[in-house]
């Protein structure tokens, strides 16, 4: 607000309607900005000091909870198919028992040495726990890309860091036909798996022809990962259990909500629904930087934030990933299980969870977070951890 008031006076007095001598205005316009910080520091400190310490009681925070967009996983298969089935490959049992078997077999791959179940562990978080994925012949994503996890993905929007297809069954496609990865073709794929008979027998059961395709192979895969979601003590939170939650995840919680953290990460999934811009904050620039007290932004200094180094980002810039049309924007992560997903972003560069915190504070949101609230984010955080739910299909 002070930035636009500033700008507005500035304007009028290029439009000479406020009349003053050009002396006075070379003195006055300075002095404004110089001292509209300290004003705005001695009321925020008013303001922080004369306000009760206000977190919301459980009942309250749940509600407010729910009324932000959070919304606890299914715990039967028939509210699961509600949620995730999808209309252009619908769910079957036989087709998921399909996928699942190809989930875990190497036939998918060049030399059969990994399956999708090698860069998405389900038992450690549905990822590889690597700074980047591991593929054909030991070979690195080359653009060092960290994989994201399994768990949870048919509730996205969006798959893949660069946001580049939409749902699971499409994502199947890539890994496997990347040369890097798992280095086949869509037509070795379909080849090899005719020359099982287990499989032809499979195949034609679920759906219905002599023949196999590949994106036969990629619906099944897709149908499995769709069941692949986690509940937890959030979950049970979110449906009434009041002391599922600790205080401290409790209070990590509004602050997650307070800051706006909610607005990027949203929904059941806490993120992969929406396309944004990292870093949001400049990373060479000067801005006001804000604290956070008893749900007030308060402002604390004017930071001049020069980046001396090459990266766009505020850590290394290994492998030059630069997001959807190379622009820095990225799906945005879900954070279901995300304490068990280290290390992080997208070129698995940081690997502690609290420098996370703090980093997406700083450059998403302008605010430096002290010590207290960074212990209390990353509790909420841990609270996300859950439990592949075992769908009885």
């Amino acid at each position: 607000t002070t930035n636009i008031r500033i700008s507005y006076i500035i304007k009028q007095i290029g439009k000479k309607r406020l009349t003053m001598n050009k002396k006075w205005i070379l003195f006055i316009i300075p002095a404004i900005i110089f001292i509209t910080p300290f004003l705005i520091v001695e009321i925020s400190a008013y303001i922080t000091e004369n306000e009760p310490n206000h977190w919301s009681d459980p009942k309250h925070l749940r509600q407010k909870a729910l009324e932000a967009g959070f919304k606890p996983n299914p715990k039967s298969f028939e509210e699961l198919l509600k949620i995730v089935d999808n209309p252009k490959n619908p769910l079957t049992k036989e087709k998921i028992a399909l996928g699942k078997k190809l989930f875990f077999d190497p036939i998918l791959s060049k030399d059969n040495s990994i399956n999708c179940a090698f860069c998405h562990i389900l038992e450690e978080g549905g990822d590889d726990n690597r700074p980047t994925a591991i593929g054909y012949h030991n070979q690195a994503n080359p653009f060092h890309l960290n994989s994201p996890t399994v768990l949870n993905a048919a509730l996205q929007k969006f798959q893949f860091w660069d946001a580049r297809v939409k749902t699971v069954e499409e994502q199947a496609a890539g890994p496997i036909t990347a040369p890097f990865e798992m280095a086949m073709t869509k037509e070795e794929v379909v080849n090899r798996l005719e020359k099982k008979d287990t499989y032809k027998k499979l195949f034609k059961e679920v759906f219905g022809e002599d023949k196999i395709t590949f994106d036969m192979v990629t619906n099944a895969i897709g149908a499995y990962e769709r069941t692949l979601l986690t509940r937890g003590r959030f979950d049970r939170f979110l449906e009434g259990d009041l002391d599922a939650l600790s205080k401290e995840e409790q209070k990590g919680l509004e602050l997650f909500i307070d800051m706006g953290c909610k607005a990027c990460h949203m929904g059941r999934s806490i993120g992969g629904l929406i396309i944004q811009k990292f870093p949001v904050k400049s990373y060479s620039n000067i801005y006001l930087q804000f604290g956070f007290k008893n749900g007030k932004y308060v402002f604390e200094k004017i930071v001049f934030d020069s980046n001396t180094s090459d990266s766009p980002f505020p850590f290394e810039n290994i492998g030059n990933f630069l997001g959807k049309d190379k622009s820095l924007r990225f799906k945005v992560p879900m954070l279901r299980n995300i304490a068990r997903t280290s290390p992080y972003f997208h070129n698995g560069v940081v690997k502690d969870l609290k420098e996370v915190i703090k980093i997406m504070a700083k450059y998403q949101r302008g605010i430096n977070l002290n010590e207290e609230q960074t212990k209390q984010l990353k509790a909420f955080l841990q609270a996300l951890n859950g439990e592949l739910v075992r769908y009885k299909y």
